[in-house]
């Protein structure tokens, strides 16, 4: 009886080791996977990943509004926003301005694409709700978020290192100041031709589907090769 107790004994004490192992183990995959989640959504890693999104967040932008009003001021903004991004990528070829780390991107950073699309996409989206709603507190607050939204937006090109201070600063300017002539522009003289020339209607329909659907072809180059 004696020798059965013991040998009980033994076996519960394995039992009991056995289980103290598998809770260690699963204490320690918990405790693994949770310092990973921290890593991920450290201030580094959160940052990484907006900047990440925001050149699909401004796409996503305009595609959704395209669906929403489907109508020719639409297409026209769309058109602004692809006009503005050649001209950010011709203007970084002329300028030939190194990146403040090469090692991250060789390519020329003068100006910031992603500050020049997403402060022309704000700008513009700022003064069409201005024109539709007027100046009251919902458009200044909205144009307040809109404001420090792109700002941080663009900032994390600089904390990032992809980008100098001032590649954010001529970025952000151009990008609404394109914005403030190409809201101008249809609001001035292209919106009243395009009703009366069936002309105008076709230049501008046909003109914003061919940017967009060649703006659509860059993305599948080179947007999905995932590059910073």
């Amino acid at each position: 009886m004696t020798q059965m107790s013991r040998s009980a004994d033994f076996g519960g004490g394995g039992d009991g080791a056995a289980e103290r192992g598998g809770f260690l183990e699963t204490e320690a995959v918990l405790g693994s996977g949770s310092s990973e989640l921290r890593r991920d959504f450290d201030s580094g890693g959160l940052e990484s990943l907006l900047n990440r999104l925001s050149k699909w967040m401004v796409a996503a932008v305009f595609g959704i509004v395209l669906l929403w009003k489907h109508d020719a001021e639409a297409m026209w903004a769309a058109m602004g926003s692809v006009l503005n991004s050649v001209l950010s990528v011709t203007l970084k070829q002329i300028l030939n301005h190194e990146r403040p780390a090469p090692a991250l991107r060789s390519d020329p950073g003068m100006p910031s694409s992603h500050a020049q699309s997403i402060s022309y996409a704000a700008t513009f989206a700022f003064l069409s709700l201005v024109q539709w709603l007027g100046i009251n507190a919902v458009t200044v607050t909205i144009g307040v978020f809109l404001l420090i939204s792109a700002s941080y937006m663009s900032y994390l090109r600089v904390s990032l290192k992809f980008h100098t201070v001032s590649q954010v600063l001529v970025g952000a300017a151009l990008g609404s100041l394109c914005a403030c002539v190409w809201f101008w522009s249809w609001r001035s003289f292209v919106l009243k031709a395009f009703i009366s020339s069936i002309w105008v209607r076709l230049v501008v329909i046909l003109g914003s589907a061919s940017f967009c659907l060649a703006f659509l072809f860059y993305v599948v180059q080179h947007w999905l090769d995932d590059e910073p």
